[in-house]
């Protein structure tokens, strides 16, 4: 085992910080029922992982020491190195059954090692590398464990990274004041006159609405990339589940156009996520034919 890991306190690994949040508390689905049963649990598997990791490293009083070190401990137990964390455990032995490496979980790890030392986004470009760690992987991963052509993953990657983007621009004002934490790339809010302190302030100032706004937009653009995603994978149930998660994070990239995240609710509520969710899978079953 690494220093680092050696440095974690003996509490049950990352659960000593969770957050309490499951993923049903998460803004788009997450394995839900038109996942494959057989293909449910491994992904379970990783979301526990990925969830007790982002506790980790959002915490808000632990220090960044012991946020590295639990990472690291967690880094250990996927590779077999350690026992001492039990999502990355149950992750391994889900990895193991299913003959899948580890690779998309420690990029994951690289991801909320990010959030422990980075809290600012120069540009764009850094955005967008940050989501290569901490949102591609998940798309990768759903898409090997369904044995899916990897030639989809452009397509996978562009949903995620503006699924991605679409939760920093809700929680941004959230994001600021809890963890000091941001997002929004330096640049687009310096473009339209924008500071960071504004993220505290109860309502946007319309030039930061201004940059929330274009980040939206550039949002939709990874959308219209992933269009034909859903219709491009061969299994149902996910291709499914894909035109779903494409047609909520559509409504919320609009919604981040026109609303203010500070001031205003952005989020669906459950009843009305279900009914854009259930519209737009249901769209694709027909689509493709057949039942589900």
């Amino acid at each position: 085992m690494t220093a680092l890991a050696e440095q974690a306190p003996r509490a049950a690994g990352a659960a000593a910080l969770a957050s309490g949040k499951g993923h049903k508390d998460e803004n788009f689905p997450v394995a839900s029922l038109l996942i494959r049963p057989e293909h449910r649990a491994p992904i379970m598997a990783f979301y526990r992982f990925a969830r007790a990791a982002d506790d980790v490293a959002d915490h808000p009083t632990a220090s960044p020491v012991e946020k590295l070190a639990r990472l690291e401990a967690m880094r250990a137990g996927l590779t077999g190195e350690s026992d001492a964390d039990p999502a990355a455990g149950a992750l391994r032995a889900a990895l193991a059954g299913r003959g899948l490496d580890a690779g998309h979980a420690l990029d994951l790890l690289e991801a909320f090692r990010r959030d422990v030392t980075v809290n600012r986004y120069a540009d764009w470009d850094a955005l967008i590398d940050y989501c290569r760690y901490s949102a591609m992987p998940v798309g990768r991963f759903v898409l090997d464990v369904h044995g899916e052509d990897r030639a989809l993953w452009p397509a996978s990657d562009a949903l995620c990274a503006a699924l991605q983007v679409i939760n920093h621009l809700q929680d941004c004002g959230k994001d600021y004041r809890a963890i000091d934490r941001v997002y929004l790339p330096a640049d687009r809010l310096a473009a339209h006159g924008a500071t960071v302190d504004m993220l505290a302030a109860p309502r946007a100032a319309p030039a930061l609405k201004a940059a929330i706004g274009e980040a939206a937009g550039e949002a939709e653009a990874l959308l219209a990339r992933s269009a034909g995603f859903a219709r491009a994978i061969a299994d149902r149930r996910l291709g499914m589940e894909v035109a779903a998660i494409q047609r909520l994070a559509e409504s919320l990239a609009a919604r981040l156009r026109r609303r203010d995240p500070l001031a205003e609710k952005v989020h669906h509520g459950r009843m009305e996520a279900l009914m854009i969710a259930g519209r737009a899978a249901l769209g694709r079953m027909i689509a493709r034919g057949g039942r589900a």
